[in-house]
């Protein structure tokens, strides 16, 4: 892998990454834009302990632009947008309009392939390891940031989840503090270690695989399951057989291997309600042990990727219990859902 580092024309850095070691990225974005200016504001909530952004700015984002506009595909053709380069295989920069800034985070934009009609599962393994190697070394970057706790790398795919522009792509989180979802994990992961002696997660996964009924698939150095209790209608979880903290950590087998699973996974999803239907929306996230806490070395990584969609044309809301309490209500039974997920296999 080459890994080029430039600015946009309003001083925002862009990173290309690319598989072969000779590539030159010396494009200039000639783009009269001005500075950037975010209002990004963290403020926590006295009841629940947890924290909102404020990031006004956003309402002015780019939304639904037509296709022969969109701002992540590659300059060429008349078009100009975040990327300078006629074409590139893997380009992360800092959003323009995000949600964390300054001494209140980071957050980046990582575009898959300059190929606007693809999605992440029309990648070629060797396209999706480049995509891994890029969610790597910005975990590693955004680690050395003083404002940085915690790396959240992920995916939103589908206008149903709320994307706004058609191109693949996903988002790095750079968080300053420690998101509530992984203070659960690690309060449940310390309260299992005072209880039993063992790792929380190394016993999840062990159960998964011992019960079986909710694998989806497992390989040498990987495992994927429904999780016992799903909250989500096809909700896949996938863990790298050697517990590791982030993917830094993960060795050269898991890494070798992550493509040929990833995909296979999503090309599943795409597969679960039939032949006809439109591209299944997902959520895809990594889930990454926050920096300098207690229990770091007992949390694992992990993939979770899930769709809202519940069955054909119906979508599952987050209403009433869901949204006033947290309490889910799952429709389809996790058992299900991974037979559902064993019978899709790519051929």
């Amino acid at each position: 892998m080459k890994k080029t580092v430039t600015t946009l024309a309003d001083g925002r850095e862009l990173i290309y990454y690319d598989s072969a070691d000779d590539t030159v990225r010396d494009a200039v974005d000639h783009r009269p834009l001005d500075p950037v200016s975010t209002s990004s504001e963290i403020r926590r909530d006295p009841l629940l302990g947890d924290a909102v952004a404020i990031a006004s700015h956003r309402q002015a984002r780019t939304y639904h632009p037509p296709a022969d506009a969109c701002p992540l595909c590659p300059t060429r053709d008349g078009r100009v947008g975040e990327i300078p380069d006629s074409d590139y295989d893997v380009a992360v920069f800092e959003n323009r309009f995000p949600s964390l800034a300054g001494d209140s985070g980071r957050c980046e934009v990582v575009c898959f392939t300059s190929d606007h009609d693809a999605s992440f599962a029309d990648l070629t393994e060797e396209q999706a390891a480049l995509v891994l190697a890029a969610w790597t070394d910005r975990t590693a970057e955004l680690a050395a940031l003083d404002q940085v706790t915690q790396v959240f790398c992920f995916e939103n795919r589908g206008a149903e989840i709320g994307v706004t522009l058609g191109h693949p792509h996903g988002q790095i989180y750079g968080y300053p503090f420690v998101t509530p979802r992984t203070e659960l994990m690690l309060r449940s992961a310390a309260h299992h270690r005072e209880e039993t002696g063992r790792n929380l997660f190394d016993d999840v996964v062990a159960r998964e695989e011992e019960d079986g009924s909710r694998v989806v698939l497992a390989t040498d150095h990987w495992t994927a399951f429904v999780p016992y209790a799903a909250h989500w209608p096809y909700e896949v979880h996938l863990y790298p057989r050697r517990r590791v903290p982030d993917l830094r950590e993960l060795d050269d087998q898991a890494r070798t291997e992550f493509p040929q699973v990833y995909l296979e996974l999503l090309r599943r999803f795409d597969r679960i309600f039939g032949p006809g239907e439109p591209p299944t929306p997902y959520i895809s996230a990594w889930h990454q042990a926050p920096f300098g806490v207690p229990g770091r070395e007992d949390f694992a990584l992990h993939l979770e990727l899930f769709t809202i969609r519940r069955t054909s044309g119906k979508l599952k809301f987050l209403a009433g219990s869901e949204s006033g309490m947290s309490v889910f209500i799952n429709d389809v039974p996790p058992e299900a859902a991974a037979q559902r997920l064993r019978e899709v296999a790519s051929k």
